[in-house]
């Protein structure tokens, strides 16, 4: 009789336990995170509203590990600023994040082009890639004080697992030397980007904080059901991520908070699972006098 009481005590507490977890992964959190400084338009962080309830990641774009030539490079992870720096310096960051305690600043590494061209994950190796990338975006983030990374990689000239050790090992080397706090990535629903960061998900989710997905990626004309259920899909394929919903502020693609994306957040609010909002990019929305921005963090709040 004991014995089959422990044991009905045991699986109490493990459901319990279950149902703890299940909460903590469902739950809404107060993430607002915006990419800045790609465009050249003069942005700075001071032109962006910042809500004092949320926390506000800005996201430098991009660090790319290219040459600065005229006919730019793969240089092999070692890491150069290819955002508008005279507008986002080390003096702009470390002054928005004394005017604001709950603002961040990460950068995010890679994009879509440099330059004219494509900007291709190249590496020689793993180890010479995450060993140059280590020491190049150490000196870029102490000097900005900056406090993660985002891994925005969308063309590749490497297989799925070369992908997956070089940026795992990187995130892990980084984090384990206390220079990042915190890791995310930004897929598409493309069959190439899926499958490298699926490889890398699959074996490195555990370090990776948040999945910028590029929902606005989608075809303009994406309805609310469509998005909702795009958004099921991605939260399954990055199982137990922070799968963060996202749109363009030039409302070229995806579902767009004209067609109904804040209605989208607050049913996903309603269910416990709006994990944050992040938006492509401040530069393109200072000429809107970042009117989205203001209504994303309102959700939030």
């Amino acid at each position: 009789m004991e014995f089959h009481w422990l044991l009905f005590t045991f699986f109490i507490f493990q459901a319990l336990i279950i149902s703890q977890i299940s909460i903590l992964c469902t739950a809404n959190t107060k993430l607002f995170r915006e990419y800045i400084g790609a465009e050249f338009k003069d942005v700075k962080f001071s032109d962006v509203p910042i809500n004092p309830n949320v926390d506000f990641h800005f996201i430098l774009s991009f660090a790319i590990d290219y040459d600065t030539s005229t006919s730019p490079s793969p240089t092999n992870g070692k890491f150069n600023v290819f955002w508008d720096s005279t507008n986002l310096s080390p003096s702009h960051v470390s002054s928005i994040k004394s005017k604001h305690p709950n603002v961040k600043v990460a950068i995010s590494l890679g994009g879509y082009t440099v330059g004219s061209q494509f900007a291709y994950f190249k590496p020689s190796s793993v180890r010479s890639w995450v060993s140059n990338a280590v020491t190049s975006l150490t000196s870029i983030i102490k000097k900005y004080n900056l406090d993660g990374i985002d891994i925005d990689y969308e063309h590749f000239q490497a297989d799925p697992q070369t992908f997956s050790e070089s940026i795992g090992l990187l995130i892990k080397t980084l984090k384990r030397n206390k220079v990042i706090s915190f890791a995310s990535i930004a897929p598409y629903a493309d069959n190439e980007v899926q499958r490298q960061y699926l490889a890398l998900w699959n074996k490195y989710g555990d370090i990776i904080d948040y999945v910028n997905f590029q929902f606005y990626a989608y075809d303009k004309g994406t309805t609310i059901p469509q998005f909702l259920s795009y958004f099921n899909n991605q939260s399954s394929n990055y199982n137990g991520g922070k799968v963060l919903v996202s749109f363009q502020s030039d409302v070229r693609r995806g579902l767009t908070p004209e067609d109904g994306f804040f209605d989208a957040c607050n049913m996903l609010k309603s269910q416990q699972r709006l994990h944050g909002i992040f938006v492509w990019s401040a530069d393109d929305s200072k000429a809107d006098g970042f009117i989205y921005e203001k209504q994303s963090q309102e959700i939030l709040d």
